[in-house]
């Protein structure tokens, strides 16, 4: 069927044979000997996949245009920028220049094929990728960093498709991580020793991620062993961070006479310990509930000269709260208020963080008033962390008064910290005063960002305010925040039901001039 207005051809197409494989893919469909009468068409496009039942046989649509301006503008840029990936704009002119939306959409499709595709290697060939860069591989590792097997093969694709591609330190390092975070470690001693090889230097930050991985999986020795060769074979400096990793994989098996020794030696090359080092050690000894010899360690290293950033109460604090100790942290921190001790503000944050999480947001609030009568000075991650969690229980009185502290301390009100407020009025039904509150924020200054407008929207439609949904989604457009899909169909689906067609059809041309469809 040919379609004259779009300058294109639509034609059926099935594919007879593809023995063993359940289906196959749009690149595969497009491959010489599987298209019909296609030929001097230079743009091809397949949808509607429909495998047969039993696999075998597949039928799939197809469209084919005339002219290569009719397909760029008809069809998703992200595809184009799959077949002819390249950082340049060049070859688009005005208005179709690919956003970064279409940037990000290809490489999700070319990581959903790293991850998915089994015969990978021949549908990226396929792709016909014209252009690999640093970033482009390097993002892609990325995405699939929970498939090692699949990572490690798309690197080498992408190293033997275009041999100007040089892989730089960034995209080896990704690799490496994703190696160890799925157990592949002799693949992954390969790829250190390919870098070896090419004169690249790994990053402190690398090895202790993979000695962290070593530890979570119980295999100290292995962990011990690449900590003896940074400074041998891998060329890498012991820096704290490499104790730290260290320390923790000691910790994890419960190795704590290890863990003491690794402190001792840090202490002996110079190196000094920072307050990770301090939390690793002492959350270990307080998950084995060996609260008295976390609280020795502490006060011997106080003898020793080296005071830990923290507090030891604060320490012991943070422990509990990483060990799981929820009651016995609740505990400590009103012993130290009941004896007038201020905590740290970084260890009280984590302390109502956690608390808030588990529910018990009246005790972070009562806590929160007590200890600023003694003298804390919150900052701007408290507020951050109490005015969501008091907005999402209902207590709209509290979020506002933490509101105006917040901006009393002198902090700026941003979307994400007076957006929970309006959403807590929308759920409670105070749609009009919520509006008021939203205007307000808006007059002194505090502009709302595009998930602020997405979820006033969203709440208006779920409270059947569908002519204030309209109202904010064309002023969304007026400040040049274009709406998501689901808040257009929010409000014309609303406005139709309501027999408000006229304002739905508005939306509607809105949405067409928006998107251009």
């Amino acid at each position: 069927m040919t379609n004259r207005l779009l300058s294109e051809n639509n034609f059926l197409m099935q594919i007879i044979l593809h023995p063993g494989r359940p289906n196959v893919s749009k690149c595969f469909m497009l491959s010489d000997g599987y298209i019909v009468e296609l030929n001097g068409f230079e743009f091809q496009f397949v949808f509607k996949v429909r495998s047969h039942f039993g696999g075998g046989k597949s039928t799939r649509l197809g469209l084919i245009y005339d002219y290569v301006e009719n397909a760029k503008k008809y069809e998703p840029k992200y595809i184009f920028l799959i077949r002819h990936f390249s950082t340049s704009n060049s070859s688009w002119s005005g208005s179709v220049v690919p956003s970064k939306d279409d940037y990000f959409a290809a490489i999700h499709h070319i990581s959903h094929i790293v991850r998915r595709d089994f015969y990978m290697e021949r549908t990226l060939n396929k792709l016909r990728i014209s252009y690999l860069n640093s970033e482009l591989v390097f993002r892609v590792l990325r995405a699939c960093s929970k498939s090692g097997t699949e990572s490690f093969r798309f690197f080498n694709w992408a190293c033997t498709h275009n041999p100007s591609y040089k892989p730089t330190t960034l995209e080896f390092e990704e690799l490496v991580k994703t190696l160890a975070q799925t157990k592949k470690y002799t693949t992954m001693w390969k790829v250190l020793l390919q870098m070896k090889t090419q004169n690249l230097r790994i990053s402190p930050e690398t090895i202790s991620f993979i000695i962290q991985e070593y530890g979570k999986q119980g295999l100290v020795d292995n962990a011990v062993t690449i900590f003896n060769q940074c400074s041998k074979s891998i060329d890498c400096p012991q820096t704290v961070e490499v104790y730290n990793a260290l320390l923790f994989a000691l910790c994890e098996v419960k190795m704590f006479h290890g863990a003491y020794a690794l402190i001792r030696r840090m202490i002996r090359k110079g190196v000094t310990p920072d307050k990770k080092t301090y939390g690793t050690l002492v959350t270990g000894w307080c998950s084995a509930g060996k609260m008295r010899e976390a609280q020795e360690f502490l006060e011997e290293m106080s003898q020793k000269g080296f005071n830990p950033p923290l507090r030891g109460r604060d320490l012991l604090v943070e422990g509990l709260l990483n060990a799981g100790y929820l009651e016995s942290a609740k505990d400590m921190v009103r012993k130290m208020t009941k004896e007038g001790f201020v905590p740290d503000i970084g260890t009280f944050n984590s302390l109502i963080n956690v608390l808030c999480n588990s529910g018990e947001v009246d005790f972070c609030i009562n806590i929160f008033h007590e200890v600023c009568k003694l003298g804390l000075c919150p900052d701007i991650n408290t507020y951050k962390i109490l005015i969501p969690a008091t907005s999402k229980v209902g207590r709209i009185d509290e979020a506002f008064r933490l509101l105006h502290c917040c901006m009393e301390d002198g902090h700026i009100p941003f979307p994400s910290l007076y957006g929970p407020i309006l959403k807590g009025m929308c759920k409670m039904g105070q749609f009009d005063d919520a509006f008021c509150f939203f205007s307000d924020m808006k007059h002194k200054g505090h502009p709302p960002n595009r998930p602020v407008y997405t979820m006033l929207i969203t709440m208006c439609g779920r409270g059947g305010r569908f002519v204030d949904a309209a109202n904010y989604l064309m002023e969304m457009a007026e400040f040049g925040l274009p709406p998501i899909s689901r808040c257009f169909d929010i409000v014309t689906d609303g406005l139709k039901n309501c027999g408000k067609h006229d304002l739905a059809k508005k939306i509607e041309q809105l949405e067409v001039s928006i998107r251009g469809i």
